[in-house]
């Protein structure tokens, strides 16, 4: 793959004597997520729609996926050892299916219904990034502070990485994705205002002497209002990226209080997943399990949805589901804290 900085693999995923079943081609459907069991994290992976298997402690989805083309085969015969000791998905204690990834990179303005929005920006994908510690997991509370002051979802399909390296060509940028996740990429316009600068900004004289010349310029730093804990909720699975044949052909739903807010699709996110691939590795080197969440569904449900910046999560509570087609259901209660 050009580009590929990858480094030799740290992991080996353990084999199962003895253990037959379906090999890394045999067509199931593999979902994995990360769960905490007796105060160890634990990999939870998908035998059906509401029950899940877990491997043994030690392993992580960062491992799994630094390592794939050995151990999925190993899982999925892990799998079909352990079907009958599966545990309802409902019951467990869920974290980000990946715990703490290197960067979470965030696509922004990238629906097309910004288009008419948008006075002016650039034609090439505009990122910022959340912190790790932002992150969330299925069925976890977000916890708000009424200082955040207005707090509102923004539902969102993520791409995993598997592969990592830099200058990726945009032929061989679907080779890097591991897999597909979902996330609720919240955000609070109120600590936005709070954290804009509008400033004369220090630029070298146009005259190209040792002169300087002030232009009038906005600008806001993402820190608080899109990074505080609790602002990524995300999962619960990963889906592997061989089952989602055509990540711009998805639904995503976002559903407060049991009220369809929007239903949107992929199709309608302008930098599509090889551009933002291709172009971010340009700038930054993509490594095993980064998140990249390629922007928010916007459109309004056409049974009574309404803007996703309506929806004020500080006064109005939760809970807020997120659910993206071939993916499944992101849901997380909302606290006053």
């Amino acid at each position: 793959m050009a580009g590929n900085n990858r480094a030799e693999p740290v992991y080996r995923f353990p084999t199962f004597p003895g253990i037959t079943g379906c090999g890394a081609n045999g067509g199931e459907l593999v979902k994995l997520g990360t769960v905490s069991a007796g105060g160890t994290q634990r990999i939870a992976v998908a035998v059906d729609d509401s029950r899940a298997v877990l491997l043994a402690p030690g392993l992580t989805v960062t491992g799994l996926i630094e390592d794939w083309a050995t151990a999925r085969a190993a899982v999925e015969r892990a799998v079909t050892a352990r079907a009958a000791d599966a545990v309802p998905a409902g019951t467990l204690s869920w974290l980000p299916p990946v715990p703490r990834p290197g960067k979470v990179i965030c696509v922004a303005l990238n629906n097309s219904a910004n288009v008419d929005r948008i006075m002016s920006g650039p034609d090439k994908p505009a990122t910022f990034n959340k912190p790790s510690t932002s992150l969330l997991g299925h069925g976890q509370p977000i916890r708000l502070k009424k200082e955040f002051g207005r707090v509102h979802p923004e539902p969102e399909l993520a791409v995993v990485i598997g592969a990592g390296g830099a200058d990726i060509a945009l032929s061989e940028a679907m080779d890097h994705v591991f897999g597909y996740t979902i996330i609720n990429d919240l955000t609070s316009p109120t600590m936005r205002a709070q954290d804009t600068f509008h400033y004369r900004a220090i630029h070298p004289g146009k005259d190209g002497s040792e002169g300087i010349e002030y232009v009038d310029t906005w600008v806001t730093y993402s820190g608080r209002y899109k990074g505080s804990d609790g602002f990524g909720p995300i999962g619960p699975w990963i889906v592997t990226a061989d089952e989602i044949p055509d990540p711009h052909a998805l639904t995503v739903t976002c559903v407060h209080q049991g009220r369809v807010i929007t239903e949107d699709s992929t199709r309608n996110l302008m930098h599509k997943v090889p551009d933002v691939i291709s172009y971010l590795s340009g700038y930054q080197t993509l490594e095993p399990g980064d998140i990249i969440a390629m922007g928010t569904a916007l459109k309004a449900s056409a049974s009574g949805g309404s803007a996703v910046q309506n929806v004020n999560l500080t006064e109005l509570g939760g809970p807020i589901e997120v659910t993206i087609s071939g993916i499944g259901t992101l849901s997380n209660p909302v606290q006053q804290r």
